[in-house]
């Protein structure tokens, strides 16, 4: 629950800038966006063997076409002009596009709706921070590029004295349909009811500004996410979070493609391979500061789970 010491008011006044800081004010968050933006990116040229895996229904009109929800900085943000994506998952998803001859244009969509859009063909790929796990390539084909695990966060001080490890009767922010919505917390909440403790109060939200703003304004007691998220919310907030624990359950994230997409799994990978040999993968990593998730191997469906 909200504070209301002097100090939670202080914090509350400055609120605002805090929240332009993390993305707060990003234009439909979690909601369908015609058309969708273009982003900054290297230059990088088109493999012509790698072009021609990409199916021709796809490449046809030169586009790749790319479901994002754009609420989560640094990998995927509206930008200010409220049109364009930005965020290193987007910049390396525009590199993959070039270099299968394609060019991205990402539309803002829900998390939770983006892979059933991938599904029935509205998007030719998702790219939204997807945790690859043997639940999800039930439904779709990902391929993964990056490592990332789950980090908490609460208010600099940890006033409600959350452990991670021991949240039980605590409120916690999440965002909607991510593993931490639908697998992490619910394990641990689970464990506290089976030791007679109170369950964990999830609080979800459609999209992780809004969580961000939740744990700033104090409405939550901390918040969960994956790992490139909460240190970018630490960084942006200048000492008012800090980390609880450590990163733990790292997993890749992956690319969601379609089933029926033929060889396009086969095409991104490569694209992805030649954008780690030619130095472009890391460029884009450490130009974000998050190069600590870097892969070297990446695969087809590579679920740890």
């Amino acid at each position: 629950m909200a504070l209301r010491s002097p100090r939670h008011r202080a914090g509350v006044l400055g609120a605002v800038a805090v929240a332009a800081a993390l993305g707060l004010s990003a234009c439909g968050g979690g909601t369908d966006t015609a058309g969708g933006g273009e982003s900054k990116a290297p230059a990088v040229s088109a493999d012509q063997a790698i072009a021609a895996k990409v199916p021709q229904n796809i490449k046809a009109d030169g586009k790749l076409i790319v479901g994002s929800d754009g609420s989560y900085p640094p990998n995927e943000n509206i930008a200010a002009d409220g049109v364009s994506f930005e965020g290193w998952d987007v910049e390396l998803a525009t590199a993959v596009a070039a270099k299968m001859g394609l060019k991205a244009e990402f539309q803002n969509a829900g998390f939770d709706t983006i892979i059933p859009g991938v599904q029935s063909g509205k998007y030719e790929m998702g790219v939204s921070s997807f945790t690859d796990n043997a639940e999800r390539e039930k439904v779709v084909d990902f391929v993964t590029y990056y490592s990332a695990g789950t980090s908490w966060a609460a208010q600099k001080g940890n006033p409600k004295q959350v452990d991670p490890n021991n949240a039980c009767g605590k409120n916690i922010g999440v965002q909607q349909g991510t593993v931490q919505h639908t697998d992490d917390l619910p394990t641990r909440s689970e464990a506290c009811t089976k030791a007679g403790k109170p369950k964990i109060n999830m609080i979800p939200r459609k999209n992780q500004t809004e969580v961000n703003a939740d744990i700033v304004a104090g409405k939550v007691d901390a918040m969960a996410a994956d790992s490139p998220i909460v240190g970018y919310a630490i960084k942006q907030t200048s000492g008012q979070l800090q980390m609880l624990g450590q990163v733990y359950d790292a997993a890749p994230y992956g690319y969601a493609i379609g089933k029926e997409s033929g060889t396009m799994k086969d095409a991104v990978l490569d694209a992805v391979k030649a954008l780690m040999a030619d130095g472009t993968y890391k460029k884009i990593l450490d130009k974000w500061g998050v190069a600590d998730g870097a892969i070297t191997d990446p695969v087809i469906n590579g679920a740890q789970d």
